[in-house]
Parts: C-alpha cells; structure tokens; sequence
C-alpha cells in the first residue's frame, strides 16, 4: 500500500502540471477537484502504511523515530517554497511539479529494494471499539485540535502579516520559518521523552495544548487582552507554537497504542495499521476544518479573533486530556490494594523476629 500509494501521488502531481493546457471553465476547476482528490488518496495510502510500518520495525522506539522523521517534514516546509519557486520563477508553472512527481516516482523503485516485508494476519478488533476508548477519543481530539490549528494558518497568515506589519511578499516565507524550525528541531527531543519515560507522555500532552492555546491567543493578539500587536511578539509565538506543538503530537501515537494494548488488542500489524489509519484520518481532518473554519473567522471577525477562537479548541483539548488523567489516576489509587505496604512491613517484622 505504501508503495502503490506513492506511485499514485507521484503520477497525478505530474498529471497537476499539466493542468494549464486544459480547456478554462468548469472543465478545468472539475480537472483540478478530480486530480487533488485521487492525490489526496494515493497520499493517505502511502502515509498510512508508513506509520505501520514504522511502528513494526521499532516497536520499542515508535516515538523516537517519528520525531526524528519530522525533521524532514520540517525540512519540506523550509526549502519547498524557495525550491518551488525558484523552479516556477526559471522554468514556469509545469516544471515545480513535474520535477517533484519524478522524485516521487524515483523513490517507489528504492522503497521496493530497501523496505522489509510483513505478514499481517486479520484482526477481529474493529475500529468503532477503539474510536470508543475515552482515553482514544480524547487523544483523537487532542490530534484533529493540534491540525486545524496548523492548517489555520494556511490562509491567513500571510494575509495577516502583509496587512499588519506591511513586509514584501518575500519576507512572509522567512516568518513561517521560526514555526517549521521549531517544530522539526525539538521533534526528535519529545520523542525520545516519550519513549524513554512513558509517564511524561500526560505532561507533554497537557503542557502541550495549553502553550498552544496561548500562542494563538497571544498571536493576534486577542483583542480582550489589550495587547499592541508587534512583529517580534508574532514571531515569537510562531517559534513557540512550534515547539508546542511537537510537544503535544509526538506522543499521541504511542500513547494511542499503549491505550488500546491496555484494553485488550491484539499486537500486531493489523492494529498498528488500523491506528495509523486513525491518525492520518484525523490529521486529514484538521488540515480541512482548520483552513476552512479559518478563513471564515478571518473574513467575518478579522485574523485576531480567528486566532483567538482556534486557540480555544486547544485549549479545550488540553483541559479535558488533562482532566481525564487526574480521573485516571485517582481511580488507579483507590483500585490498589491499601493494605499492600503494611502487609509487606508486617511479613518482614516476622521474618526479622524469627530470626
């Protein structure tokens, strides 16, 4: 599926360069809907598989490896742009994505050579049982929140910033700059938190949302709180909302999967599959509300309160998995036996009198 998948999105991303010489009207917008959308599918396809597979060949270092990969999508963010239009700049608007579906496809062939194979056997878990987990449903909140507010920015940032602030249009890529950065370098540090000290995994998650929501608050800013917007003060919330969004991401996946291991599912490719599936899911799903809701928020109540009101879903996502682990734990502490310590003291007073 992973490779398929590749292949897919490498042929019709060339397919999307070509679009120029379609006939104007409906039939190119219908061209242009069709082809995004069968990219769309061979994208979902081949980041899918690459979380099971991911997850099946470092099973004990699950977050430490995607936090490590991250750099490379952070990497992606930083040079597309300038590649991309460089390319479009020399050559015009076909060669971006050609050169780009001929990489794609380049790699398909490697992928066959280097990737392993695995055996999956069916599973009978479903997916309506694990969506159904709280704990699951929270962090699947947690995920689709962390999205939308990403792809927020999509649409109204660069609107926001040339408005404001009145920098060239060359400028506004070096101000996502801080964001894509801070995110790809502070990756790979929560996921080796996460892997080597699992009960840090709730702090992170928590800590998390909440600097979240208090990037996009301050990020306006909110005009309830008073504050005189300044360059620097965007740019530093950018910066930070890098680094707090690695810190709230990374350790969903493994805390999803220690979450449905604790419930009773089976190991095994097919549910690291079904919680890849998951994952990609909802983080499709929050790259589509959060540009969409976005810019309507934009246009009806200006970027400050857009920002402001995405920011609340953070925050809410923050407060309620921070609320469910203080139930979880209170609930663990009145199931463990009370009398196991004097139990303990008392067999070892015995063993120490008879001696």
């Amino acid at each position: 599926m992973f490779v398929s998948g590749m292949f897919l999105s490498g042929c019709v991303t060339i397919l999307f360069g070509m679009l120029d010489r379609a006939p104007d009207g409906p039939v190119f917008i219908g061209l242009c809907f069709l082809v995004r959308a069968i990219d769309a599918v061979g994208f979902s396809a081949a980041m899918t598989a690459s979380f099971s597979i991911l997850a099946k060949a470092f099973p004990n270092n699950i977050a430490t490896v995607l936090g490590s990969l991250e750099i490379f999508t952070g990497l992606g963010l930083v040079l597309g742009p300038p590649i991309g239009g460089f390319l479009y700049q020399s050559f015009g608007y076909e060669i971006p994505f050609i050169v780009l579906g001929c990489v794609v496809l380049i790699m398909v062939p490697l992928n066959i050579y280097l990737l392993p194979r695995y055996d999956s056997t069916p599973s009978k878990d479903s997916f309506w049982k694990l969506i159904t987990i709280p704990k699951v449903l929270l962090l699947c909140f947690t995920l689709f929140s962390l999205s939308a507010s990403l792809g927020f920015l999509d649409p109204t940032m660069s609107l926001f910033v040339l408005e404001k602030f009145h920098l060239p249009v060359g400028y506004v890529g070096l101000v996502f700059l801080g964001l894509a950065l801070s995110y790809s370098l502070s990756s790979p540090l929560f996921g080796f938190l996460s892997d080597k000290k699992p009960p840090l995994r709730k702090w992170l998650l928590v800590i998390g949302g909440l600097m979240t929501a208090l990037c996009y608050f301050l990020l306006g800013p909110a005009p309830i709180l008073h504050i005189e917007s300044k360059l620097w003060l965007f740019v530093l919330m950018l910066v930070i909302d890098g680094f707090s969004l690695a810190m709230s991401g990374i350790p969903a996946l493994p805390e999803i999967l220690s979450c449905a291991y604790e419930n009773g599912f089976e190991e095994g490719l097919s549910l690291l599959g079904l919680i890849s599936g998951l994952f990609s899911a909802l983080w499709s799903l929050g790259s589509f509300v959060g540009p969409t809701l976005g810019g309507f928020l934009n246009d009806k109540l200006g970027f400050e309160w857009a920002a402001a009101t995405q920011g609340g879903w953070s925050l809410l996502s923050g407060l309620a998995i921070g609320i469910y682990y203080i139930y979880e734990s209170s609930c663990r502490r009145r199931s463990s036996p009370r009398g196991g310590l004097g139990t303990e003291q008392e067999r070892a007073h015995l063993l120490s009198s008879e001696t």
